[in-house]
């Protein structure tokens, strides 16, 4: 069974999964933040494919993929740096990148490089569900790499079902229609489209992304979801420890205290 099912089917809660860009904040330091992760009670690592163009992303995640592509990180690269990562980490790991990329290295190697590094699941915010639909699906699926879709406050219930009845894994739950970034709290309308997905009972678990990054946004998303995804705020923290326990160590209590 793929690593995301493994962990999601356990109906655990609180499931804390953290957002990284390969290649910050060193060029060889990848694999060392994903053990100290998993190391620190990380459930799951999101390993980000610096963009030049990453336009869901806020500023904070813009700048490390910015940093990433100066210090040398490139698709390929990062392929090397996980060839044997399935050595020392048994949690689930996903890759978030952007189209063009992914599809300058070809869909076909990039999901069997995918399987061969222990990849369970990609996040791509532009391909379109259509496109993943008709071209993508029986690909990722033959390499058993899980396509996570995104859904946000302004997607269709209909939608919300088409995606749950054709994608594994979970569904990432956006929490607004904006840009990455931390933020203090989640308002009610926020907390009302949580609500509003979590009763419609979909088959897949739900994990809340966007703007988590204290105790009162983790509490709020997994009260709807099996749990949350941190990006801006452990990156910020990541650059400004620079070594990464120190930074998940700091993240966690915010989260926990």
């Amino acid at each position: 069974m793929n690593r995301i099912n493994q962990l999601l089917s356990s109906n655990r809660r609180n499931i804390l999964s953290i957002y990284f860009c390969a290649g910050t904040p060193t060029l060889d330091g990848t694999a060392d933040v994903i053990k100290a992760l998993e190391k620190n009670g990380v459930s799951m690592v999101e390993i980000g494919i610096p963009f030049s163009d990453p336009m869901a992303d806020g500023i904070v995640i813009q700048q490390a993929a910015t940093q990433a592509l100066h210090n040398g990180m490139s698709l390929k690269l990062l392929f090397e740096q996980l060839q044997h990562i399935r050595r020392d980490v048994r949690i689930p790991l996903v890759l978030m990148g952007y189209l063009n990329p992914i599809m300058k290295y070809g869909f076909e190697r990039f999901c069997r490089q995918c399987a061969a590094c222990g990849i369970d699941g990609v996040i791509i915010p532009d391909l379109p569900f259509k496109d993943y639909q008709e071209e993508y699906r029986p690909v990722a699926e033959q390499h058993d790499v899980k396509i996570i879709m995104l859904i946000t406050p302004e997607t269709s219930d209909d939608r919300v079902r088409e995606i749950d009845r054709n994608t594994g894994g979970f569904i990432y739950m956006v929490s607004s229609a904006a840009t990455t970034g931390a933020q203090k709290d989640f308002d009610t309308q926020k907390q009302d489209y949580f609500r509003r997905i979590e009763d419609m009972k979909l088959k897949n678990p739900l994990m809340v992304g966007f703007g988590i990054s204290n105790k009162a946004t983790f509490d709020a998303a997994c009260k709807h979801a099996s749990g949350a995804i941190i990006g801006s705020r452990f990156v910020t923290l990541l650059d400004e420890e620079k070594e990464p326990e120190k930074a998940i160590r700091k993240l966690i209590d915010g989260i926990r205290n």
